[in-house]
Formats: C-alpha cells, sequence, structure tokens
C-alpha cells in the first residue's frame, strides 16, 4: 500500500462524514416527519372508519327490532283478522 494513500483516507474519513451529517440527517428527520403525518392520517382514517361502522351497527340493530317486533305484531294482527272473519 502506498503511503500516500494512508493521508489521503485520513482526509476522506471526515470529509464524508460531514458530507453525511450534512445531507443524512436533514433527510432522515424529513422522513420521520413524512411517517408521522401518515401515521396521524392514517388514524384518522381508522377512527372515521369505526364511527361509521358503529353508526351502522345501531341501524341494523334498529332494523331488527323493527322487523321482529313488526313480525310478531303482523302475525297476530292475521290472525285476528281470521278470527273475526264471518263463518259461511
Amino acid at each position: 500500500m502506498s503511503p500516500l494513500l494512508i493521508p489521503i483516507f485520513a482526509l476522506i474519513i471526515p470529509i464524508v462524514a460531514i458530507i453525511c451529517g450534512v445531507v443524512v440527517k436533514p433527510w432522515l428527520a424529513l422522513k420521520e416527519r413524512q411517517m408521522e403525518m401518515n401515521s396521524v392520517a392514517t388514524a384518522e382514517k381508522a377512527a372515521q372508519y369505526a364511527a361509521q361502522t358503529e353508526r351502522l351497527e345501531q341501524r341494523v340493530r334498529v332494523l331488527e327490532r323493527i322487523v321482529t317486533d313488526r313480525g310478531i305484531a303482523v302475525a297476530d294482527e292475521i290472525e285476528r283478522l281470521r278470527d273475526d272473519r264471518p263463518l259461511n
């Protein structure tokens, strides 16, 4: 190995470290902020979906109650009409 390469490497290593600190550090900070913003947006969407799902479940419960309650009432009304029908 040439004795001239040692001082060159000795100068290149700090230069590369400085460049990495100047370029890579802000880039990593930018990526971190982008990830945080993405996670916030994802959490908001998840909350919206959860709220929408809850509303839909409530509506289904109401519809089930209407169907089951009305079904019994309709059946009772049909039976009453059969009983009230005159025999010929």
